[in-house]
C-alpha cells in the first residue's frame, strides 16, 4: 500500500498549506539515483507516521512551479511544513536519522 501523496501545483494548498499535520515534501525525479535510494525509507516513514505526518512527493520533471517556488537546486531535497510554514529542510540523500530528525520533535 502506498502511503505517500503525489503533490502537484493543483493540490499543494490543500495537501500542504492547509494540512492539519506536518508534511514532509520530497522533491525528486525518476532519473535521480539518490532519490531512488531514499524512496524505500520515505515509504517506511509514511507508513510508520501515518496520521501524524504526511509524506508528499513532488516529481520535478512534472511540476516545475513548485521546485522553483521553493528554490530547489539539487535533488533529493526534503522540506518540512508545519502549520502552513516551512520549518526545516535538507538537501541530499542523507541517512535515515537525519530525515527523521527533521520532524521527530513535532509529530
Amino acid at each position: 500500500m502506498v502511503h505517500e501523496i503525489n503533490i502537484t501545483n493543483e493540490n499543494f494548498n490543500a495537501e500542504v498549506l492547509e494540512s492539519p499535520i506536518p508534511v514532509l515534501l520530497d522533491f525528486w525525479a525518476p532519473w535521480c539515483s539518490p532519490c531512488r535510494a531514499v524512496a524505500p525509507l520515505l515509504s517506511k516513514i509514511a507508513e510508520e507516521y501515518e496520521g501524524r505526518l504526511k509524506v508528499g512527493k513532488i516529481n520535478i520533471d512534472e511540476e516545475d512551479e513548485l521546485p522553483t517556488r521553493h528554490g530547489v537546486l539539487s535533488i533529493p531535497t526534503f522540506i518540512l511544513y508545519n502549520g502552513g510554514n516551512v520549518v526545516n529542510s535538507q538537501v541530499g540523500a542523507v541517512p535515515p536519522n537525519i530525515i527523521i530528525g527533521m520532524f521527530k520533535d513535532i509529530v
